[in-house]
């Protein structure tokens, strides 16, 4: 193995035999583990442990990335209520073509200096996998950023890195598993879903936005009602709001902005939208069949975030129309709500995650900051939390 001064960094260079592996934190030379009773039960508690990840987003594949580095034995289960992988990094397609795609949440990844050192080995693993690309086209009124700002996209769609990572961590994902309750259990924790189905976990990390925390029912209900610093810092967690509208075209039809040489631009003064990208070509997929990526401001997103995507749609459509005359009709039209876009206020301290009890971890951008470095951050600190965790049990079971 190979290791960089951050312990959770930890890279498997090679294969380790099933005979010679010797589970994570323990070591030949410890007294304590010397024994072969101890040592198999350790390793058979390492083998049967199961963490389930509650979240189909970037926190929740970087925790799974991590942890399998760090426990190579663990089960990962992974449970999102939504259709597949993604959550805000997800990545639409139009029906009548599958080529034809739009990221309709992150448009691109920024990374300062400050983190593109700290996370150089995330950034790395991606670009040589292809997942990330630079970022080469123009982008009309893009906020200055610190010299030495580097922006990747995802040619493949920004879904792609979470996909990335999950893949690396050989999750167990499940989709469509809303989950709606988490009660202690015999020392492990029962997740309930709202379609009935229920199993039992060695911990649990939950890395949806913040306010949908309160939504669960069980121990987590009774955790924070018990708790009310807690409870209050977890209400200052606050969201911004918006829409966004994807335009799906066949392929072949001509697209371009006002700005031709540019594939996006960000709009001041005006009350409804805010950005517009030609997103087949913001992601260096010029052959493909061009897709349209609008996003509202977020004074109208939260003046009608209690309205549906089908309500806001028509609104969506004039106003692009009227901004864009030009424009050919769209052979497929997808409008989503963010009601949980951006984080506007984090969690005070931005810890990176908290721990509810013993194997119950919560998560996300929320604990840090809106962006990959910061879920990069909260993955960190939720992988120590679930390692500390289950190092503990493992040796509480060595005594046994």
């Amino acid at each position: 193995m190979s290791y960089t001064h951050d312990p959770l960094r930890i890279l498997v260079t090679h294969a380790i035999p099933q005979s010679r592996f010797i589970p994570p934190g323990l070591s030949r030379v410890n007294k304590s583990y010397t024994s072969e009773h101890s040592y198999s039960r350790t390793l058979l508690f390492s083998m049967m442990t199961r963490v389930l990840l509650v979240g189909g987003g970037l926190t929740s594949a970087l925790t799974g990335a991590i942890l399998r580095r760090e426990l190579p034995h663990v089960e990962l289960v992974l449970w999102d209520k939504s259709r597949g992988a993604g959550g805000r990094m997800a990545t639409s397609r139009s029906p009548h073509d599958k080529e034809c795609t739009a990221d309709l949440g992150a448009q691109y990844i920024s990374a300062t200096p400050e983190y593109a050192k700290l996370h150089t080995t995330y950034y790395e693993e991606l670009i040589n996998a292809g997942v990330l690309a630079p970022l080469t086209t123009k982008v009309v009124g893009m906020k200055v950023t610190d010299e030495g700002t580097k922006h990747y996209v995802t040619p493949s769609g920004v879904s792609s890195i979470v996909k990335h990572f999950m893949k690396e961590a050989d999750i167990d994902a499940k989709f469509g598993h809303h989950v709606s309750s988490i009660e202690t259990n015999d020392g492990k924790w029962n997740v309930k879903t709202q379609q009935g189905e229920a199993d039992n976990f060695d911990a649990v990390v939950l890395t949806m936005p913040v306010p949908q925390l309160f939504g669960l029912t069980g121990s987590v209900k009774e955790l924070l009602e018990k708790d009310e610093k807690l409870r209050s810092n977890l209400q200052a967690v606050d969201y911004s709001s918006r829409y966004a509208l994807g335009l799906f075209y066949e392929k072949g039809t001509s697209i371009s902005l006002k700005d031709s040489e540019a594939s996006a631009q960000y709009v001041t003064n005006d009350p409804i939208i805010r950005f517009v990208a030609i997103d087949n070509q913001k992601r260096g997929a010029e052959d493909n069949a061009p897709s349209v990526v609008i996003h509202t401001s977020v004074p109208f997103g939260k003046a009608h975030v209690e309205k549906t995507p089908e309500q806001v749609q028509p609104m969506l459509v004039k106003r692009v129309k009227e901004m864009f005359p030009e424009w050919p009709e769209p052979n497929f039209i997808k409008c989503q709500k963010w009601r949980f876009s951006q984080v506007s206020s984090a969690y005070p301290g931005l810890p990176g995650c908290v721990t509810l009890s013993d194997g119950l971890v919560v998560g996300g951008d929320g604990f840090t900051h809106s962006n990959m470095d910061g879920c990069i951050e909260s993955a960190k600190a939720i992988a120590a939390a679930v390692v500390q965790y289950v190092s503990k049990c493992k040796h509480m079971m060595s005594k046994v």
